[in-house]
């Protein structure tokens, strides 16, 4: 009887999957903050203050690092893409809001962690763990 093949998860995928949690929870707290359920504590955001759109946008955030947490944690082939793809996302959002008038003490746990969770998928070691070439 053939038993199936697991892959092993390197310590490396397990450090990015909890990064994404903290982006998770980055996007958890932006969202409470545009309900003006918390407050805004780390500066002003100018760009939405009180917005449902950004609301809704930070809150889809939310389930797609919970979705890509999960890709990781089985170590599914698309989840470095699709964590690549979110932390950019991110970090594009990130910089409109910079342009929007937002202090970059607002955002700095947004840019912190994407800024992170990109370079580290970006890491030969990384993508080796997922199957691409280095």
């Amino acid at each position: 009887m053939a038993t199936p093949v697991t892959k092993e998860r390197p310590i490396g995928v397990t450090i990015l999957a909890i990064l994404a949690l903290l982006g998770a929870l980055v996007s958890f707290v932006y969202t409470l903050q545009m309900l003006h359920i918390l407050p805004f504590y780390l500066g002003p955001i100018a760009f939405w203050e009180f917005s449902l759109i950004g609301a809704l946008w930070w809150g889809f955030m939310v389930f797609i690092w919970l979705w890509v947490f999960q890709m990781l944690m089985v170590m599914h082939p698309s989840g470095w893409l699709f964590c690549v793809i979110l932390s950019g996302l991110n970090l594009l959002f990130d910089f409109f809001a910079l342009l929007g008038g937002t202090s970059w003490e607002a955002l700095a746990p947004s840019l912190l962690i994407s800024g992170i969770i990109l370079l580290y998928c970006l890491l030969p070691g990384t993508k080796k763990a997922f199957g691409l070439p280095a």
